[in-house]
């Protein structure tokens, strides 16, 4: 969260690092929905938590929501998180879960686990 909020700005001089691929935009965007891939090539996202308390990615026809319970600036811990309804207890996340479609549901609380 300190990094989104202190190193991304709306100036010419808003992002940090080189941002000549969009790595560092795509880092911003993908980190901000709670996953990002740390190694591309895996498919495999390590999760993280969302920045904001509910988005969407189309598919085509597939749509993948994001969605959070008890979301507000004091619970800034995750809790428990549920693709499609099942618990995902090893905090990651494959592009074919992604590109399925379906819901992955943060719970928020603002007790450290």
């Amino acid at each position: 969260k300190e990094i989104l909020h202190k190193m991304y700005k709306p100036k010419p001089n808003g992002i940090s690092g080189n941002v000549d691929y969009g790595q560092m935009s795509a880092w911003y965007i993908l980190s901000s929905l709670g996953f990002y891939p740390v190694n591309p090539a895996s498919g495999i996202f390590d999760i993280g938590r969302p920045a904001f308390k509910y988005a969407k990615i189309n598919f085509g026809e597939k749509l993948f929501e994001i969605k959070t319970s008890n979301f507000s600036d004091k619970n800034i811990y995750v809790k428990s998180i549920h693709l499609n309804g099942k618990p995902v207890s090893d905090y990651k996340l494959s592009y074919t879960d992604i590109v399925k479609g379906g819901v992955l549901l943060f719970e928020m609380t603002s007790i450290p686990n």
